[in-house]
């Protein structure tokens, strides 16, 4: 990946982070951690992979996005805003009573959503289906669908990972959020899941490893995914709750701990603070 466009994605997932704040903060809402943890995911997926077109939501030809983890919807909802698919003032109006963003995903209600969200471990089995459909179709979109780790405890997920494996569903790609946390605590402590990538292997799937904050990481597994045939692929992608705010990284705060407008302010204090630093002094040198 060129620098220029690295330097591009990574002030794209910036800008993004800060919107996330935002969202979750006018709306006193929880599961920043979630939300931040999968930023830099969704826009390698958005700005180097998917196929879609903002004007149309709905073109046949689009690659479908299933978020099942949908309770960390305030990030996939700012990359959407961005891209256009409806206004970034809609943001603000997040969780509010008849708003069109809600707590959760809903497909029809919001533009560029193609599957709602609500009881965790339902998005692969959705996923499945739709990848059945297209090549029932004959067209040549990919379905791509982002999970959370703790969402493996399911057996529904389970299920599903048989039945992609079944129909040797090379247009399916799964990628799970490996942050290592749930709502309950850390996922290991639950239900330890690893090892993840022997187990998806074992049922007939090809499976990579990254570091799901490095683009370059990201664009490495998604290049070897791209290469595979005659199977079903998964990106286990690492990453830290609360990516880019210290006291959710330190575990300060608790990851599923409302937002405050003073916690808001602090936090977008943060990372601007990071986007002189990085961004801005760095840009004044290459000047």
């Amino acid at each position: 990946m060129e620098k220029e466009r690295e330097d591009f994605l990574k002030k794209t997932a910036l800008e993004i982070r800060k919107d996330v704040v935002r969202t979750i903060g006018v709306a006193n809402a929880a599961h920043l951690a979630s939300s931040l943890s999968i930023v830099e995911i969704l826009v390698y997926l958005y700005w180097e992979v998917m196929k879609f077109n903002p004007q149309k939501p709905y073109w046949k030809e689009r690659d479908r996005f299933v978020f099942s983890k949908g309770h960390a919807c305030p990030a996939l909802y700012a990359v959407l805003a961005r891209l256009g698919f409806f206004d970034r003032e809609e943001l603000w109006s997040y969780r509010r009573l008849g708003a069109m963003l809600q707590g959760h995903p809903e497909y029809r209600r919001t533009p560029g959503i193609d599957a709602p969200s609500g009881s965790l471990g339902m998005g692969l089995g959705i996923s499945v289906g739709m990848a059945l459909s297209l090549r029932l179709r004959r067209l040549t979109s990919r379905v791509f669908c982002l999970l959370g780790d703790g969402e493996f405890q399911e057996g529904a997920v389970w299920e599903s990972v048989m039945n992609a494996n079944h129909y040797k569903l090379d247009n399916l790609i799964a990628i799970v959020d490996v942050n290592g946390y749930q709502m309950e605590g850390k996922t290991e402590s639950i239900n330890n899941l690893e090892p993840l990538q022997d187990k998806l292997e074992s049922f007939g799937w090809k499976a990579y490893q990254c570091d799901g904050h490095d683009l370059k990481e990201l664009a490495r597994v998604f290049k070897a995914v791209f290469a595979c045939k005659g199977a079903p692929c998964a990106i286990l992608a690492r990453t830290i709750p609360g990516k880019g705010l210290k006291k959710i990284e330190e575990g300060v705060l608790s990851p599923t701990e409302p937002m405050s407008r003073l916690l808001m302010e602090e936090a977008l204090r943060e990372l601007e603070e990071l986007d002189r630093t990085y961004f801005r002094e760095g840009e004044e040198q290459g000047g």
